[in-house]
């Protein structure tokens, strides 16, 4: 989740009308350092991941995806900033690229419809062909405008984006999707093998959902009590937003692509670590109700970079 409206505590209420509380600031928790057990590689010495810095994004090595780069670099992987657009060139030193909330130019002030792709038909070639050829992207799209910026691209990797905002209904704000309850599915990724600890429990906060046109190893599932709002303004809700069932619909799966793999996530603020609010209120895999975020981060990147957890 993000909010240029509203904090982590997401203050809208449902009575018939969604209304939207005061301005609250993001801002990265940088003493955020988990410690999960042995790293995946030396210092330095595991595959290069990118992370997108060429597109408007939201978050940024030195911005909201702090955590994660540290998280990354404590394991062994080489974590670098990728800036411009998408080329053959620019990715020739990369084995993984992140895309966390890239967004078209049009949408950096304005986070209403339309919401234009952020990648252009080249960038988006070049990235299926890269996958294809054996490498791997986690690609991260948010609550309405960032999934119309990264439809078309999610749409080649077989993902259709749901452009709004996917919420219990009734209630807005954190929720857990769990093994027990049927929304966190069984996959090498949380069921810890070779004597890690599993996944039990992932805490969301907020996001989109989607669907996908492939077949696809699903992670994070959508329960009947959820809801997708589809508002033509971020955080502007009222009793006319149009809204469907969102019950069977994904905010986590992966898929292999050629010889490569892809990651696709419908919420961002899982893989970060981040104060919010007036109080500073701890929202991501810092969040004490979130303690399994963080291995859950790790082990997704591991995964997309063919370091099976």
């Amino acid at each position: 989740m993000v909010s240029r409206i509203i904090g982590p505590a997401v203050a809208i209420a449902l009575a018939g009308l969604w209304t939207g509380a005061v301005s609250a600031q993001q801002v990265p928790d940088t003493t955020f350092t988990p410690s999960l057990g042995s790293p995946a590689f030396a210092a330095g010495q595991g595959p290069v991941v990118f992370v997108d810095e060429g597109h408007h994004n939201f978050h940024t090595l030195t911005g909201g995806f702090q955590a994660f780069g540290r998280l990354a670099a404590r394991d062994g992987f080489q974590v670098r900033r990728a800036r411009g657009r998408i080329t053959p060139e620019s990715l020739s030193r990369a084995q993984v690229l992140v895309v966390a909330n890239a967004l078209a130019e049009r949408n950096v002030e304005d986070w209403s419809l339309p919401t234009p792709s952020a990648f252009d038909s080249s960038e988006i070639a070049t990235l299926r062909a890269w996958v294809e050829a054996g490498h791997g992207l986690l690609l991260i799209a948010d609550h309405m405008p960032f999934p119309g910026a990264v439809a078309e691209l999610a749409a080649a990797f077989g993902f259709r984006m749901g452009n709004g905002f996917a919420f219990k209904t009734g209630q807005v704000g954190t929720f857990a999707l769990t093994r027990a309850g049927g929304g966190l599915r069984s996959h090498a990724i949380v069921d810890g093998h070779g004597g890690e600890p599993r996944v039990d429990s992932v805490r969301v906060f907020t996001g989109q959902a989607f669907r996908a046109d492939a077949a696809v190893e699903t992670l994070l599932v959508l329960g009947p009590d959820c809801e997708l709002l589809l508002p033509r303004e971020a955080w502007e809700f009222s009793k006319d937003t149009p809204r469907e069932a969102a019950g069977g619909m994904l905010q986590g799966a992966v898929r292999h692509v050629g010889k490569g793999r892809i990651a696709m996530f419908a919420e961002a603020a899982m893989f970060t670590a981040q104060l919010g609010g007036p109080k500073r209120t701890p929202m991501g895999m810092n969040a004490p109700e979130a303690p399994q975020n963080a291995r859950f981060a790790r082990n997704v990147l591991r995964w997309v970079a063919e370091v099976e957890p």
